[in-house]
C-alpha cells in the first residue's frame, strides 16, 4: 500500500481517537500494514487482535511482528461477521478495504459492532472508483483511464461494491452505529509526484486476467510503469486517480 494511503488511515485512525492503552480489533488485517499503525498509537500498554480469513497473509503478518519483537500484537483466522466470543469487548474495532467486499455490510457492521464494548468506536476506510471530474482544458490521459477501469472493473467482478466509500455513512448508520465524521481524501498525480499504479497492477496481474478484464499482452506489465509516467509528463496535468472515504462512528451506550 502506497504511503500516501498509509498517511491518510494513520490521521484517520488518531482523528478517530485511537490512542494509547486501548484494546483494537484490526478485521481483514492482511499482512498487518493498519495492525502496526495501530500498535503505534495503543503502545505496549495496549493490545491489537488482528483478524483475516486468508491463512497466507496471516502467516506473512505473523513473522513480520515476531521480527519486530513485538508482544501486544496478536492474530487469528476468522471472518468479521463471526468473531468468536473468547475475545473480552474491544474499545474499538478498525478496517480498511474490507467492507466492500461484504455481501451485507450492514449486517456485518452489526456483527463486529458486538466485539465493541458500549461506547467503543468503529473505523472503516475505504476506496471509491468515482472519477472526479477535473477543469476543462486539461488533456486526456487514455492509458490512465484504461489502467483505472482494469483495476475497478477487477474488483467489481469479485462481488466489491465499487462505490462503497460513498455508502459508508449510511452502511455505519443502518447498522446502528452514531457517525461521528465522514472524510473524503484524494490520490492526487501530478507529472513529478506518481503513486506507483504499475506496481500495484503488477500485484493483483493475476486477479485482472483470472477475471477476465485484460489480457496480459494487453496490459504489458513490464512496459506499463514507462508508459504510464510519458503519457501524464507529457500531458503535464495533475488528476485525482481515487478517492479515499474514512469514517469513525460509536456504538451506544
Amino acid at each position: 500500500m502506497s504511503d500516501i494511503v498509509g498517511n491518510m488511515t494513520r490521521r484517520l485512525l488518531a482523528d478517530a481517537g485511537i490512542s494509547a492503552g486501548m484494546r483494537v480489533l484490526d478485521v481483514g488485517c492482511g499482512r498487518g500494514d493498519v495492525t502496526l499503525m495501530l500498535a503505534e498509537l495503543v503502545g505496549e500498554r495496549g493490545q491489537v487482535v488482528g483478524v483475516d480469513r486468508d491463512v497466507r497473509p496471516l502467516a506473512a503478518a505473523r513473522e513480520r511482528v515476531r521480527a519486530l519483537g513485538l508482544t501486544h500484537i496478536t492474530f487469528a483466522e476468522g471472518d468479521m461477521s463471526a468473531l468468536s466470543s473468547e475475545y473480552e469487548l474491544f474499545d474499538a474495532a478498525v478496517g480498511r478495504r474490507v467492507l466492500m467486499y461484504q455481501p451485507e455490510p450492514v449486517n456485518a457492521v452489526a456483527q463486529l459492532a458486538r466485539a465493541v464494548r458500549p461506547g467503543g468506536l468503529v473505523v472503516f476506510q475505504e476506496h471509491d472508483s468515482t472519477r472526479v471530474p477535473v477543469p476543462g482544458g486539461q488533456a486526456p490521459l487514455p492509458l490512465h483511464e484504461r489502467v483505472h477501469g482494469w483495476m475497478w472493473q477487477m474488483v467489481k467482478r469479485e462481488g466489491a461494491d465499487v462505490h462503497m466509500g460513498f455508502h459508508l455513512s449510511a452502511v455505519l448508520a443502518r447498522a446502528g452505529l452514531a457517525v461521528e465524521q465522514v472524510r473524503a481524501e484524494a490520490i492526487v498525480q501530478t507529472p513529478t509526484q506518481n503513486y506507483g499504479i504499475a506496481a500495484i497492477v503488477r500485484a493483483i496481474l493475476p486477479r485482472i486476467v483470472e477475471q477476465g478484464v485484460a489480457t496480459e499482452a494487453e496490459i504489458d506489465i513490464d512496459t506499463l510503469e514507462r508508459r504510464l509516467l510519458e503519457e501524464q509528463q507529457k500531458a503535464g496535468v495533475t488528476q485525482i486517480w481515487e478517492l479515499v472515504f474514512g469514517a469513525w462512528a460509536r456504538k451506544p451506550a
